[in-house]
């Protein structure tokens, strides 16, 4: 048992439940939900929030801690400008002027430099942004649940066409 290790040992009253470990249709694809949603968390909060929330709905833990890994450096820029966007389509903020502030650049700067002018960049965006990151989360979080039961589904029934192929030619 993975709790029996003593540096687990302390968790086991917490995580030792069949449901955080489960693998079915509904628990993985809410799981993945989860992660699709508290990826665009800030910072180190996403796998935090994302275990709080897999806890809280009793979902399969390892699902929503992995599916936070959507985001890192490279696509955090990319993803909070298509928020930022979100949150001015659903405020109907009209007009061709889009980001005021460039975002930060990423060479000449250490993570500390670059994380710091990341978060004034985000401050100076707004409630667009405010708006739009929440929306994001939810709204890739519903359709990777949607897809995730899609593929499920998907996969049950061409294993059940194939197990009954190969019933009909013996």
């Amino acid at each position: 048992m993975v709790f029996a290790n003593r540096y687990l040992r302390p968790l086991a009253p917490w995580l030792d439940r069949p449901a955080y470990w489960s693998w079915n249709r509904r628990k993985v694809a809410l799981a993945f939900a989860v992660g699709l949603f508290s990826g665009l968390m800030p910072g180190p909060t996403q796998m935090l929030a994302a275990a709080l929330l897999a806890l809280v709905l009793r979902v399969n833990l390892p699902v929503a801690l992995a599916t936070t890994l959507y985001t890192n450096p490279f696509t955090y820029l990319p993803l909070y400008w298509l928020a930022y966007e979100y949150g001015r389509f659903l405020l109907d903020v009209n007009g061709a002027e889009s980001m005021s502030t460039p975002p930060p650049e990423l060479h000449n700067l250490d993570f500390a430099s670059w994380l710091h002018a990341f978060i004034l960049w985000c401050q100076s965006l707004g409630l667009p942004l405010l708006l739009g990151v929440p929306a994001l989360g939810l709204t890739l979080a519903v359709t990777g649940y949607l897809l995730v039961r899609l593929a499920w589904r998907a996969y049950l029934v061409f294993q059940l066409k194939k197990r009954r192929r190969k019933r009909g030619s013996h």
